[in-house]
């Protein structure tokens, strides 16, 4: 199994930087995905950034160019910075483990989430 360990939420004035930190315990293994999702009261649950065990990296619209997903495989270890915080960051954030590929996925676990709250 997997276990995941998120850190760094918090609040945070608007246009201030927050950097969340997300640790992967157990049977890791490769290849593999990790990433942060959101969720905003009364909204879904969206994609913010996710990166490969290779360094690939994906983001969802509300990141580009004010987020930045990094990793180190050396402590199975995910960051996100975030920079330029709105309002509308506000949600709770979620680590999540993919074991695989997001297209093919053999092993799926999800974080406690922490809450991030841009306001001043």
């Amino acid at each position: 199994q997997v276990q995941l360990v998120e850190s760094g939420g918090g609040l945070v004035q608007p246009g201030g930087s927050l950097r969340l930190s997300c640790a992967a315990s157990g049977s890791i293994g490769s290849p593999n995905v990790m990433g942060w999702y959101r969720q905003a009261p009364g909204k879904e649950r969206e994609l913010v950034a996710a990166i490969t065990s290779r360094g690939g990296t994906n983001y969802g619209d509300s990141a580009k160019g004010r987020f930045t997903i990094s990793r180190d495989n050396t402590r199975n270890t995910v960051y996100l910075q975030m920079n330029s915080l709105k309002p509308e960051d506000t949600a709770v954030y979620y680590c999540n483990f993919v074991k695989g590929s997001m297209t093919s996925r053999i092993l799926e676990v999800w974080g406690q989430g922490t809450l991030v709250t841009v306001s001043s």
